[in-house]
Protein backbone atom coordinates (compact mmCIF):
# COMPACT_ATOMS: atom_id res chain seq x y z
CA UNK A 1 0.00 0.00 0.00
CA UNK A 2 1.24 3.40 -0.88
CA UNK A 3 1.13 6.38 1.45
CA UNK A 4 2.10 10.00 1.56
CA UNK A 5 5.80 10.41 0.89
CA UNK A 6 7.65 11.84 3.89
CA UNK A 7 9.57 14.95 2.96
CA UNK A 8 12.82 15.94 4.57
CA UNK A 9 13.00 18.74 7.18
CA UNK A 10 9.19 19.11 7.51
CA UNK A 11 8.74 17.41 10.86
CA UNK A 12 10.62 16.81 14.08
CA UNK A 13 13.36 19.09 15.38
CA UNK A 14 13.69 20.89 12.02
CA UNK A 15 10.30 22.57 12.55
CA UNK A 16 10.97 23.60 16.17
CA UNK A 17 13.68 26.14 15.34
CA UNK A 18 13.93 29.26 13.22
CA UNK A 19 16.99 31.18 12.06
CA UNK A 20 17.59 34.75 13.19
CA UNK A 21 17.09 36.26 9.72
CA UNK A 22 13.78 34.46 9.23
CA UNK A 23 12.67 35.57 12.72
CA UNK A 24 13.53 39.20 11.89
CA UNK A 25 11.56 39.06 8.65
CA UNK A 26 8.64 37.48 10.45
CA UNK A 27 8.58 40.33 12.98
CA UNK A 28 9.51 42.97 10.37
CA UNK A 29 12.27 44.45 12.56
CA UNK A 30 15.82 45.60 11.97
CA UNK A 31 18.67 43.66 13.66
CA UNK A 32 19.26 46.25 16.47
CA UNK A 33 15.50 46.37 17.25
CA UNK A 34 15.25 42.58 17.20
CA UNK A 35 18.19 42.35 19.58
CA UNK A 36 16.61 44.92 21.92
CA UNK A 37 13.29 43.08 21.89
CA UNK A 38 14.95 39.75 22.73
CA UNK A 39 16.90 41.31 25.63
CA UNK A 40 13.81 42.99 27.08
CA UNK A 41 11.66 39.86 26.80
CA UNK A 42 14.39 37.50 28.01
CA UNK A 43 14.57 35.38 24.84
CA UNK A 44 17.91 33.81 23.97
CA UNK A 45 19.27 31.74 21.04
CA UNK A 46 19.32 27.94 21.37
CA UNK A 47 21.80 25.38 20.12
CA UNK A 48 19.88 22.49 18.46
CA UNK A 49 20.87 18.94 19.32
CA UNK A 50 20.96 17.93 15.63
CA UNK A 51 22.22 21.11 14.02
CA UNK A 52 22.55 19.63 10.52
CA UNK A 53 18.91 18.48 10.49
CA UNK A 54 17.65 21.85 11.69
CA UNK A 55 19.88 23.64 9.16
CA UNK A 56 18.37 21.49 6.37
CA UNK A 57 21.56 19.59 5.64
CA UNK A 58 23.83 22.64 5.67
CA UNK A 59 26.78 23.01 8.07
CA UNK A 60 26.95 26.84 7.78
CA UNK A 61 27.10 28.62 11.16
CA UNK A 62 23.69 30.12 11.96
CA UNK A 63 21.93 31.46 15.05
CA UNK A 64 18.71 29.60 15.93
CA UNK A 65 15.74 30.59 18.09
CA UNK A 66 12.83 28.46 19.24
CA UNK A 67 9.83 28.99 16.96
CA UNK A 68 7.42 29.19 19.92
CA UNK A 69 9.48 32.10 21.36
CA UNK A 70 9.22 34.06 18.10
CA UNK A 71 5.47 33.40 17.92
CA UNK A 72 5.27 34.70 21.49
CA UNK A 73 6.96 37.95 20.36
CA UNK A 74 4.42 38.54 17.56
CA UNK A 75 1.83 39.81 20.07
CA UNK A 76 4.20 42.13 21.98
CA UNK A 77 2.96 45.79 22.12
CA UNK A 78 6.54 47.12 22.05
CA UNK A 79 6.96 45.83 18.47
CA UNK A 80 4.36 48.30 17.24
CA UNK A 81 6.12 51.07 19.23
CA UNK A 82 9.39 50.23 17.47
CA UNK A 83 7.64 50.59 14.11
CA UNK A 84 6.07 53.90 15.19
CA UNK A 85 9.51 55.16 16.22
CA UNK A 86 10.93 54.22 12.79
CA UNK A 87 8.13 56.23 11.12
CA UNK A 88 8.79 59.13 13.53
CA UNK A 89 12.51 59.22 12.59
CA UNK A 90 11.65 59.17 8.88
CA UNK A 91 9.17 62.05 9.23
CA UNK A 92 11.60 64.05 11.38
CA UNK A 93 14.35 63.70 8.75
CA UNK A 94 11.95 64.86 6.05
CA UNK A 95 10.86 67.88 8.11
CA UNK A 96 14.51 68.83 8.75
CA UNK A 97 15.28 68.46 5.04
CA UNK A 98 12.39 70.76 4.11
CA UNK A 99 13.29 73.21 6.96
CA UNK A 100 9.74 72.98 8.33
CA UNK A 101 10.58 73.98 11.91
CA UNK A 102 7.00 74.02 13.12
CA UNK A 103 6.59 70.41 11.91
CA UNK A 104 9.87 69.48 13.64
CA UNK A 105 8.65 70.86 16.97
CA UNK A 106 5.26 69.20 16.59
CA UNK A 107 6.89 65.82 15.85
CA UNK A 108 9.24 66.13 18.84
CA UNK A 109 6.32 66.85 21.15
CA UNK A 110 4.53 63.73 19.91
CA UNK A 111 7.60 61.46 20.04
CA UNK A 112 6.47 57.84 20.60
CA UNK A 113 7.48 56.37 23.99
CA UNK A 114 6.97 52.96 25.55
CA UNK A 115 6.95 51.55 29.08
CA UNK A 116 8.42 48.28 30.33
CA UNK A 117 6.08 47.84 33.33
CA UNK A 118 4.14 44.98 31.76
CA UNK A 119 7.38 43.15 30.86
CA UNK A 120 8.64 43.37 34.46
CA UNK A 121 5.31 41.99 35.75
CA UNK A 122 5.41 39.25 33.13
CA UNK A 123 9.02 38.15 33.82
CA UNK A 124 8.73 38.39 37.62
CA UNK A 125 5.27 37.19 38.73
CA UNK A 126 6.10 37.52 42.47
CA UNK A 127 8.23 39.99 44.42
CA UNK A 128 10.58 37.24 45.63
CA UNK A 129 11.30 36.34 41.99
CA UNK A 130 12.34 39.95 41.37
CA UNK A 131 14.60 39.95 44.48
CA UNK A 132 16.31 36.73 43.36
CA UNK A 133 17.21 38.35 40.03
CA UNK A 134 18.13 41.79 41.37
CA UNK A 135 21.91 41.03 41.58
CA UNK A 136 22.58 41.75 37.90
CA UNK A 137 20.39 44.85 37.97
CA UNK A 138 22.34 46.30 40.91
CA UNK A 139 25.75 45.53 39.35
CA UNK A 140 24.74 47.20 36.06
CA UNK A 141 23.17 50.26 37.72
CA UNK A 142 26.18 50.80 40.01
CA UNK A 143 28.47 50.53 36.96
CA UNK A 144 26.46 53.05 34.91
CA UNK A 145 26.21 55.45 37.86
CA UNK A 146 30.03 55.78 37.86
CA UNK A 147 30.28 56.60 34.13
CA UNK A 148 31.51 60.00 33.04
CA UNK A 149 28.99 62.14 31.12
CA UNK A 150 30.41 61.44 27.70
CA UNK A 151 28.67 60.51 24.46
CA UNK A 152 28.84 56.77 25.21
CA UNK A 153 25.49 56.73 27.01
CA UNK A 154 22.70 59.19 27.79
CA UNK A 155 23.13 61.56 30.72
CA UNK A 156 19.55 60.81 31.83
CA UNK A 157 20.41 57.10 32.15
CA UNK A 158 23.47 57.87 34.31
CA UNK A 159 21.42 60.17 36.57
CA UNK A 160 18.62 57.62 36.88
CA UNK A 161 21.08 54.83 37.80
CA UNK A 162 22.69 57.08 40.41
CA UNK A 163 19.31 57.94 41.97
CA UNK A 164 18.22 54.28 42.13
CA UNK A 165 21.51 53.10 43.63
CA UNK A 166 21.38 55.82 46.32
CA UNK A 167 17.82 54.73 47.15
CA UNK A 168 18.98 51.10 47.42
CA UNK A 169 21.90 51.99 49.74
CA UNK A 170 19.62 54.07 51.96
CA UNK A 171 17.22 51.11 52.23
CA UNK A 172 20.06 48.71 53.20
CA UNK A 173 21.18 51.22 55.88
CA UNK A 174 17.64 51.62 57.26
CA UNK A 175 17.01 47.86 57.38
CA UNK A 176 20.54 46.96 58.63
CA UNK A 177 20.59 44.25 55.95
CA UNK A 178 24.32 44.24 55.09
CA UNK A 179 26.15 40.99 55.96
CA UNK A 180 29.51 40.78 54.12
CA UNK A 181 31.99 43.12 52.42
CA UNK A 182 35.07 42.23 50.39
CA UNK A 183 37.59 44.53 48.70
CA UNK A 184 38.79 42.94 45.47
CA UNK A 185 40.72 44.08 42.40
CA UNK A 186 37.46 44.47 40.41
CA UNK A 187 35.69 46.55 43.04
CA UNK A 188 33.88 46.15 46.37
CA UNK A 189 31.61 43.14 46.82
CA UNK A 190 28.64 43.58 49.15
CA UNK A 191 26.16 40.96 50.36
CA UNK A 192 22.84 41.88 51.99
CA UNK A 193 19.97 39.76 53.26
CA UNK A 194 16.64 41.18 52.08
CA UNK A 195 13.45 39.30 52.98
CA UNK A 196 15.39 36.06 53.43
CA UNK A 197 17.18 36.38 50.06
CA UNK A 198 20.97 36.83 49.90
CA UNK A 199 21.77 39.54 47.34
CA UNK A 200 25.39 40.08 46.22
CA UNK A 201 26.47 42.99 44.05
CA UNK A 202 29.71 44.64 42.91
CA UNK A 203 30.47 48.36 43.14
CA UNK A 204 33.41 49.64 41.01
CA UNK A 205 36.01 51.94 42.54
CA UNK A 206 35.69 55.67 41.89
CA UNK A 207 38.32 55.96 39.14
CA UNK A 208 38.15 57.75 35.81
CA UNK A 209 36.83 55.48 33.05
CA UNK A 210 38.75 54.61 29.92
CA UNK A 211 35.93 53.29 27.75
CA UNK A 212 37.04 50.11 25.92
CA UNK A 213 36.42 50.04 22.18
CA UNK A 214 35.41 46.35 22.04
CA UNK A 215 32.30 46.82 24.25
CA UNK A 216 28.90 47.39 22.64
CA UNK A 217 27.34 50.05 24.87
CA UNK A 218 24.00 49.82 23.03
CA UNK A 219 23.49 46.25 24.31
CA UNK A 220 24.46 47.33 27.84
CA UNK A 221 22.10 50.33 27.62
CA UNK A 222 19.22 48.01 26.64
CA UNK A 223 19.86 45.81 29.69
CA UNK A 224 20.08 48.95 31.85
CA UNK A 225 16.72 50.15 30.49
CA UNK A 226 15.08 46.98 31.83
CA UNK A 227 17.07 46.92 35.07
CA UNK A 228 16.25 50.52 36.01
CA UNK A 229 12.52 49.77 35.66
CA UNK A 230 12.90 46.61 37.77
CA UNK A 231 14.98 48.35 40.45
CA UNK A 232 12.45 51.21 40.64
CA UNK A 233 9.63 48.74 41.39
CA UNK A 234 11.75 46.85 43.94
CA UNK A 235 12.85 50.03 45.76
CA UNK A 236 9.25 51.26 46.00
CA UNK A 237 8.08 47.96 47.49
CA UNK A 238 10.99 47.74 49.94
CA UNK A 239 10.46 51.31 51.18
CA UNK A 240 6.77 50.53 51.74
CA UNK A 241 7.71 47.44 53.77
CA UNK A 242 9.82 49.58 56.16
CA UNK A 243 7.20 52.36 56.39
CA UNK A 244 9.58 54.84 54.70
CA UNK A 245 8.54 57.73 52.46
CA UNK A 246 9.18 57.07 48.74
CA UNK A 247 10.83 58.89 46.95
CA UNK A 248 13.14 59.05 50.01
CA UNK A 249 13.21 62.20 52.09
CA UNK A 250 15.50 63.16 54.94
CA UNK A 251 14.19 63.09 58.48
CA UNK A 252 13.02 66.58 59.54
CA UNK A 253 15.57 66.74 62.38
CA UNK A 254 18.46 65.72 60.10
CA UNK A 255 17.26 68.16 57.42
CA UNK A 256 17.38 71.09 59.87
CA UNK A 257 20.92 70.16 60.93
CA UNK A 258 22.13 69.98 57.32
CA UNK A 259 20.46 73.28 56.35
CA UNK A 260 23.06 75.18 58.33
CA UNK A 261 25.75 74.25 55.79
CA UNK A 262 26.74 76.50 52.91
CA UNK A 263 24.59 75.64 49.88
CA UNK A 264 25.54 78.52 47.57
CA UNK A 265 27.71 76.27 45.41
CA UNK A 266 24.70 74.29 44.13
CA UNK A 267 22.61 75.57 41.25
CA UNK A 268 19.26 74.19 42.45
CA UNK A 269 17.76 73.10 45.74
CA UNK A 270 16.87 69.72 44.20
CA UNK A 271 20.57 69.06 43.42
CA UNK A 272 21.57 70.05 46.94
CA UNK A 273 18.87 67.80 48.43
CA UNK A 274 19.94 64.81 46.33
CA UNK A 275 23.57 65.31 47.36
CA UNK A 276 22.49 65.22 51.01
CA UNK A 277 20.61 61.98 50.37
CA UNK A 278 23.59 60.43 48.58
CA UNK A 279 25.91 61.42 51.47
CA UNK A 280 24.31 58.53 53.48
CA UNK A 281 24.97 60.32 56.78
CA UNK A 282 21.37 61.01 57.89
CA UNK A 283 18.28 58.93 58.61
CA UNK A 284 15.22 58.91 56.32
CA UNK A 285 11.70 60.20 56.96
CA UNK A 286 8.95 57.69 57.80
CA UNK A 287 5.27 57.68 56.95
CA UNK A 288 4.46 57.18 60.65
CA UNK A 289 7.00 58.44 63.17
CA UNK A 290 8.88 55.86 65.26
CA UNK A 291 7.32 57.15 68.47
CA UNK A 292 3.85 56.22 67.22
CA UNK A 293 4.90 52.78 66.01
CA UNK A 294 4.11 49.92 68.33
CA UNK A 295 7.07 47.76 69.18
CA UNK A 296 5.39 44.55 70.25
CA UNK A 297 7.50 41.42 70.60
CA UNK A 298 6.01 38.39 68.88
CA UNK A 299 5.84 35.05 70.65
CA UNK A 300 8.21 32.41 69.28
CA UNK A 301 6.67 29.08 68.28
CA UNK A 302 8.44 26.12 66.66
CA UNK A 303 7.87 25.59 62.95
CA UNK A 304 6.15 22.41 61.76
CA UNK A 305 8.48 19.42 62.11
CA UNK A 306 10.95 21.43 64.24
CA UNK A 307 11.89 20.24 67.73
CA UNK A 308 12.88 22.45 70.66
CA UNK A 309 16.63 22.02 70.06
CA UNK A 310 16.38 23.35 66.51
CA UNK A 311 14.20 26.21 67.72
CA UNK A 312 16.75 27.14 70.41
CA UNK A 313 19.56 27.00 67.82
CA UNK A 314 17.53 29.28 65.53
CA UNK A 315 16.93 31.74 68.39
CA UNK A 316 20.65 31.71 69.20
CA UNK A 317 21.50 32.53 65.56
CA UNK A 318 18.94 35.35 65.62
CA UNK A 319 20.53 36.83 68.74
CA UNK A 320 24.00 36.66 67.17
CA UNK A 321 22.62 38.40 64.08
CA UNK A 322 21.08 41.16 66.21
CA UNK A 323 24.41 41.75 67.98
CA UNK A 324 26.23 41.81 64.63
CA UNK A 325 23.87 44.54 63.37
CA UNK A 326 24.98 46.77 66.28
CA UNK A 327 28.77 46.27 66.28
CA UNK A 328 29.43 49.98 65.56
CA UNK A 329 26.62 51.31 67.76
CA UNK A 330 27.85 54.05 70.10
CA UNK A 331 30.99 54.69 67.99
CA UNK A 332 31.66 57.96 66.15
CA UNK A 333 33.87 57.91 63.06
CA UNK A 334 35.59 60.71 61.21
CA UNK A 335 36.74 60.00 57.63
CA UNK A 336 39.78 61.75 56.21
CA UNK A 337 39.61 63.12 52.65
CA UNK A 338 42.03 60.51 51.17
CA UNK A 339 39.77 57.60 52.18
CA UNK A 340 36.90 56.20 49.97
CA UNK A 341 34.09 58.12 51.67
CA UNK A 342 30.92 56.59 50.22
CA UNK A 343 31.87 52.96 50.83
CA UNK A 344 32.96 53.54 54.44
CA UNK A 345 29.96 55.75 55.26
CA UNK A 346 27.64 53.06 53.84
CA UNK A 347 29.24 50.22 55.85
CA UNK A 348 29.52 52.16 59.12
CA UNK A 349 25.90 53.38 58.96
CA UNK A 350 24.68 49.84 58.16
CA UNK A 351 25.99 48.67 61.54
CA UNK A 352 24.76 51.53 63.70
CA UNK A 353 27.77 53.87 63.74
CA UNK A 354 27.81 57.64 63.26
CA UNK A 355 30.02 59.05 60.52
CA UNK A 356 31.18 62.44 59.30
CA UNK A 357 33.93 64.08 57.22
CA UNK A 358 35.40 67.46 56.37
CA UNK A 359 32.81 69.98 55.06
CA UNK A 360 35.10 70.86 52.15
CA UNK A 361 35.25 67.20 51.00
CA UNK A 362 31.52 66.63 50.49
CA UNK A 363 28.13 67.96 51.52
CA UNK A 364 26.33 66.16 54.38
CA UNK A 365 28.93 66.19 57.19
CA UNK A 366 27.34 66.17 60.65
CA UNK A 367 30.28 67.11 62.94
CA UNK A 368 33.83 68.47 62.66
CA UNK A 369 37.21 66.84 63.28
CA UNK A 370 37.51 68.84 66.53
CA UNK A 371 34.55 67.01 68.11
CA UNK A 372 35.86 65.38 71.31
CA UNK A 373 33.31 62.52 71.19
CA UNK A 374 34.89 60.98 68.05
CA UNK A 375 36.15 57.48 68.90
CA UNK A 376 37.82 56.46 65.61
CA UNK A 377 39.43 58.51 62.86
CA UNK A 378 39.99 56.63 59.58
CA UNK A 379 43.23 57.68 57.91
CA UNK A 380 45.13 56.28 54.92
CA UNK A 381 48.46 58.09 55.22
CA UNK A 382 51.67 57.31 57.18
CA UNK A 383 51.09 59.93 59.90
CA UNK A 384 48.84 62.82 60.94
CA UNK A 385 50.15 66.23 62.03
CA UNK A 386 47.65 66.94 64.79
CA UNK A 387 46.47 63.94 66.83
CA UNK A 388 43.89 63.80 69.63
CA UNK A 389 44.49 61.57 72.63
CA UNK A 390 40.88 60.37 73.07
CA UNK A 391 40.50 58.59 69.69
CA UNK A 392 42.03 55.76 67.67
CA UNK A 393 43.72 56.53 64.34
CA UNK A 394 43.14 53.47 62.18
CA UNK A 395 43.42 52.35 58.55
CA UNK A 396 40.21 51.73 56.52
CA UNK A 397 40.63 47.93 56.41
CA UNK A 398 39.69 47.69 60.10
CA UNK A 399 36.07 48.61 59.34
CA UNK A 400 35.67 45.91 56.66
CA UNK A 401 37.45 43.22 58.71
CA UNK A 402 35.23 43.95 61.73
CA UNK A 403 32.11 43.51 59.58
CA UNK A 404 33.32 40.16 58.22
CA UNK A 405 34.51 38.92 61.65
CA UNK A 406 31.17 40.06 63.22
CA UNK A 407 33.07 41.50 66.20
CA UNK A 408 35.22 44.54 66.96
CA UNK A 409 38.80 43.44 66.23
CA UNK A 410 41.82 44.77 68.17
CA UNK A 411 42.90 48.12 66.72
CA UNK A 412 46.63 47.53 67.35
CA UNK A 413 47.05 45.67 64.04
CA UNK A 414 45.53 48.59 62.07
CA UNK A 415 47.37 51.63 63.45
CA UNK A 416 49.01 54.14 61.08
CA UNK A 417 52.15 52.84 59.40
CA UNK A 418 51.57 49.25 60.58
CA UNK A 419 51.71 46.44 58.00
CA UNK A 420 48.10 45.31 57.68
CA UNK A 421 46.99 41.69 58.16
CA UNK A 422 45.68 39.96 55.01
CA UNK A 423 42.12 40.90 54.01
CA UNK A 424 40.37 37.50 54.02
CA UNK A 425 37.36 36.86 51.81
CA UNK A 426 34.14 36.24 53.81
CA UNK A 427 32.69 34.32 50.84
CA UNK A 428 35.17 31.43 51.34
CA UNK A 429 33.93 28.83 53.83
CA UNK A 430 36.56 26.26 54.78
CA UNK A 431 35.39 22.67 55.07
CA UNK A 432 36.99 19.83 57.02
CA UNK A 433 40.47 19.11 55.68
CA UNK A 434 40.88 22.48 53.95
CA UNK A 435 43.79 24.79 54.66
CA UNK A 436 42.85 27.51 57.15
CA UNK A 437 45.18 30.56 57.33
CA UNK A 438 46.52 31.39 60.82
CA UNK A 439 44.82 34.83 60.65
CA UNK A 440 41.45 33.11 60.18
CA UNK A 441 42.19 30.82 63.17
CA UNK A 442 42.99 33.91 65.26
CA UNK A 443 39.67 35.55 64.29
CA UNK A 444 37.79 32.31 65.07
CA UNK A 445 39.44 32.25 68.52
CA UNK A 446 38.35 35.87 69.12
CA UNK A 447 34.78 34.98 68.06
CA UNK A 448 34.73 32.16 70.63
CA UNK A 449 35.78 34.66 73.31
CA UNK A 450 39.35 33.36 73.66
CA UNK A 451 42.15 35.89 74.00
CA UNK A 452 45.19 34.75 71.99
CA UNK A 453 48.49 35.35 73.79
CA UNK A 454 49.76 38.78 72.78
CA UNK A 455 53.55 38.62 72.59
CA UNK A 456 55.98 40.63 70.57
CA UNK A 457 57.33 38.98 67.46
CA UNK A 458 60.88 39.55 68.68
CA UNK A 459 60.27 37.73 71.98
CA UNK A 460 58.59 34.83 70.18
CA UNK A 461 61.51 34.52 67.78
CA UNK A 462 64.05 34.62 70.61
CA UNK A 463 62.12 31.93 72.52
CA UNK A 464 61.96 29.77 69.39
CA UNK A 465 65.68 30.16 68.81
CA UNK A 466 66.51 29.30 72.44
CA UNK A 467 64.26 26.22 72.38
CA UNK A 468 65.82 25.03 69.13
CA UNK A 469 69.35 25.48 70.54
CA UNK A 470 68.46 23.63 73.78
CA UNK A 471 66.90 20.73 71.83
CA UNK A 472 69.96 20.47 69.59
CA UNK A 473 72.31 20.43 72.63
CA UNK A 474 70.21 17.75 74.41
CA UNK A 475 70.13 15.57 71.28
CA UNK A 476 73.92 15.88 70.86
CA UNK A 477 74.53 14.96 74.53
CA UNK A 478 72.23 11.90 74.31
CA UNK A 479 73.94 10.72 71.13
CA UNK A 480 77.41 11.13 72.75
CA UNK A 481 76.36 9.14 75.87
CA UNK A 482 74.97 6.28 73.76
CA UNK A 483 78.14 6.11 71.64
CA UNK A 484 80.39 6.03 74.78
CA UNK A 485 78.34 3.18 76.35
CA UNK A 486 78.54 1.11 73.13
CA UNK A 487 82.32 1.64 72.87
CA UNK A 488 82.84 0.47 76.51
CA UNK A 489 80.79 -2.73 75.92
CA UNK A 490 82.74 -3.53 72.75
CA UNK A 491 86.11 -3.03 74.55
CA UNK A 492 85.08 -5.39 77.39
CA UNK A 493 83.98 -8.10 74.94
CA UNK A 494 87.28 -7.81 72.97
CA UNK A 495 89.35 -8.10 76.20
CA UNK A 496 87.44 -11.24 77.29
CA UNK A 497 87.96 -12.87 73.87
CA UNK A 498 91.71 -12.06 73.88
CA UNK A 499 92.08 -13.67 77.34
CA UNK A 500 90.19 -16.77 76.16
CA UNK A 501 87.37 -16.36 78.63
CA UNK A 502 83.88 -17.50 77.74
CA UNK A 503 81.34 -14.76 77.42
CA UNK A 504 78.69 -14.61 80.14
CA UNK A 505 75.31 -15.76 78.98
CA UNK A 506 72.37 -14.56 81.06
CA UNK A 507 68.74 -15.62 80.90
CA UNK A 508 66.56 -12.70 81.80
CA UNK A 509 62.85 -13.06 82.62
CA UNK A 510 60.52 -12.05 79.80
CA UNK A 511 58.26 -9.02 80.03
CA UNK A 512 54.56 -9.07 79.18
CA UNK A 513 53.90 -6.85 76.17
CA UNK A 514 50.92 -4.60 76.95
CA UNK A 515 48.60 -4.47 73.97
CA UNK A 516 46.92 -1.18 73.14
CA UNK A 517 43.13 -1.87 72.71
CA UNK A 518 42.58 1.35 70.73
CA UNK A 519 45.33 0.38 68.30
CA UNK A 520 43.92 -3.13 67.93
CA UNK A 521 40.46 -1.75 67.21
CA UNK A 522 41.93 0.62 64.63
CA UNK A 523 43.75 -2.24 62.90
CA UNK A 524 40.56 -4.34 62.82
CA UNK A 525 38.62 -1.48 61.24
CA UNK A 526 41.35 -0.95 58.65
CA UNK A 527 41.29 -4.66 57.77
CA UNK A 528 37.48 -4.64 57.48
CA UNK A 529 37.66 -1.60 55.20
CA UNK A 530 40.30 -3.28 53.01
CA UNK A 531 38.16 -6.42 52.66
CA UNK A 532 35.05 -4.34 51.88
CA UNK A 533 36.95 -2.54 49.10
CA UNK A 534 38.07 -5.90 47.69
CA UNK A 535 34.44 -7.13 47.57
CA UNK A 536 33.18 -4.07 45.69
CA UNK A 537 31.70 -4.33 42.19
CA UNK A 538 33.64 -2.83 39.31
CA UNK A 539 31.40 0.27 38.95
CA UNK A 540 31.36 0.89 42.71
CA UNK A 541 35.15 0.46 42.89
CA UNK A 542 35.59 2.99 40.05
CA UNK A 543 33.35 5.51 41.85
CA UNK A 544 35.13 4.88 45.17
CA UNK A 545 38.54 5.45 43.54
CA UNK A 546 37.27 8.74 42.06
CA UNK A 547 36.06 9.92 45.49
CA UNK A 548 39.34 8.95 47.18
CA UNK A 549 41.34 10.63 44.41
CA UNK A 550 39.40 13.85 45.00
CA UNK A 551 39.99 13.67 48.77
CA UNK A 552 43.72 13.02 48.31
CA UNK A 553 43.99 15.90 45.87
CA UNK A 554 42.30 18.18 48.44
CA UNK A 555 44.79 17.07 51.11
CA UNK A 556 47.70 17.65 48.71
CA UNK A 557 46.46 21.18 47.95
CA UNK A 558 46.06 21.95 51.67
CA UNK A 559 49.59 20.64 52.40
CA UNK A 560 50.97 22.67 49.50
CA UNK A 561 49.37 25.88 50.84
CA UNK A 562 50.64 25.11 54.36
CA UNK A 563 54.18 24.58 53.00
CA UNK A 564 53.97 27.87 51.06
CA UNK A 565 52.87 29.70 54.20
CA UNK A 566 55.71 28.14 56.23
CA UNK A 567 58.26 29.15 53.59
CA UNK A 568 56.85 32.72 53.60
CA UNK A 569 56.99 32.93 57.41
CA UNK A 570 60.57 31.59 57.46
CA UNK A 571 61.61 34.18 54.85
CA UNK A 572 60.02 36.97 56.93
CA UNK A 573 61.83 35.76 60.08
CA UNK A 574 65.14 35.69 58.20
CA UNK A 575 64.56 39.26 57.00
CA UNK A 576 63.85 40.45 60.55
CA UNK A 577 67.01 38.73 61.84
CA UNK A 578 69.09 40.47 59.17
CA UNK A 579 67.50 43.82 60.01
CA UNK A 580 68.30 43.31 63.72
CA UNK A 581 71.94 42.54 63.00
Amino acid sequence: MGGLQKKKYERGSATNYITRNRARKKLMLSLPDFRRLCILKGIYPHEPKHKKKVNKGSTAPRTFYLLKDIRFLLHEPIVSKFREYKIFVRRLKRAYGKTEWSAVERLKENKPAYKLDHIVKERYPTFIDALRDIDDALCMCFLFSTFARTGKCHVQTIQLCRRLTVEWMNYVIASRALRKVFLSIKGIYYQAEVMGQLITWLVPYQFSHDHPTDVDYRVMATFTELYTTLLGFVNFRLYQSLNLVYPPKLDSKAELELKEENEDDYAMNSESYFEKLSALSSSLARVVSTEEEEEAKLDQFPVEGEDMENMEAREKEQKLLETQKKIFEGLKFFINREVPRESLAFVIRCFGGQVSWDKSACIGSTYDVTDETITHQIVDRPNVDKQYMNRFYIQPQWVYDCVNAKILLPVEDYFLGVTLPPHLSPFVEEKEGDYVPPEKLKIMALQRGEKPAQQDDDEEEEDDEEEEEEEEEENEEEEDDEEEAEEKNLKKMEEQRSQGKSLQVKVTPGKVKVENPARLEQEEKAEEKRLAIMMMKKKEKYLYDKIMFGKKRKVREANKLAAKRKAHDDAEKAKKKKARK
